[in-house]
């Protein structure tokens, strides 16, 4: 039996939630295609026969603009040092950046393996892979290199066992049918959140947040009651939409989701409220679950 925590780290949006998914086999963190969709640490839990893997996806590593972007790369940065190998997944399709270049320089400072995840090589030719592959290996000492595509599930079987040589606890963490630690809450506001995501544009995502109101557990329903937080009034219109269409289609999209998660049918009640400047409030953020 061998079993340890890895963590998944890299700038914002390079596939690091779209990885957590694969390896676990199941939904577990949204994914958009916006920058910073994930904001908190989110464990997903791999099992197989004589191993269990615990997966922490980070928010994007990322210069901050707010007391909230720094809560965010604080607690990339803390995963980095209670794991036992980190994932530092980079975007194969893309040039090396600035923003690589901040990641690179918080990464010098740990002392555990990290294995290098190019991901999205279905964007690239054979040819442009092995040169994308030797242009790291003299940036960095990594432990292993593995080029894989996380949303086609190309080379993840591969990941899964270069992982399995840094593994040395032998101690099973959660039970084999656990696929991860976060709280039906939790995942129920991330599915409201998503769905904001996927359905406004991007001025939207980074201004809002979610909480739980209230859950009422009923015999063949759950009604679930969900705050929206907006920092600007403006922005609570956009999300109601005329006629609050664009609510009700948040709602739905959101809906569906967290009945997968809770295996019923449920009743969902969305409230638009502005909190102005909470990205940037101690008192706020910290009302809102979110600590270093």
């Amino acid at each position: 039996m061998k079993s340890g925590f890895v963590s998944i780290v890299g700038r914002p949006n390079v596939g690091k939630s779209t990885l957590l998914n694969t390896l676990v086999g199941e939904k577990i963190a949204i994914t958009s295609d916006k920058p910073q969709t994930t904001r908190n640490l989110i464990q997903g839990i791999y099992n197989d026969i004589d191993t269990q893997i615990v997966f922490v996806d980070t928010p994007g590593i990322h210069k901050p603009i707010n007391k909230l972007g720094n809560k965010m790369n604080a607690q990339s940065y803390y995963s980095m040092d209670d794991v036992d190998v980190i994932l530092l997944v980079m975007d194969a399709s893309s040039s090396f950046g600035t923003g690589d270049k901040f990641v690179f320089e918080k990464l010098s400072y740990t002392l555990k393996p990290v294995i290098l995840v190019l991901n999205k090589i279905d964007k690239l030719t054979n040819d442009e892979l092995l040169l994308k592959i030797t242009e790291y290996k003299d940036m960095y000492d990594f432990a292993d290199i593995v080029p894989i595509s996380a949303l086609k599930k190309d080379n993840v079987n591969r990941l899964i066992n270069v992982i399995k040589k840094y593994l040395t606890d032998n101690v099973k963490y959660f039970m084999d049918n656990e696929i991860t630690s976060a709280s039906d809450e939790f995942r129920i506001c991330e599915a409201v959140r998503e769905s904001i995501l996927n359905l406004t544009n991007d001025e939207i995502p980074y201004s809002v947040t979610c909480v739980i109101n209230n859950i009422e557990k009923k015999p063949d329903i759950i009604n679930v009651y969900v705050d929206i937080i907006v920092d600007r009034d403006n922005l609570k219109k956009i999300i109601i939409g005329k006629k609050g269409v664009k609510l009700k289609e948040i709602g739905i999209k959101a809906r569906g989701e967290i009945e997968k998660i809770l295996g019923k049918q449920v009743y969902l009640e969305l409230y638009v409220k502005t909190l102005k400047k909470w990205r940037d409030k101690e008192k706020y953020l910290t009302d809102l679950g979110f600590n270093e």
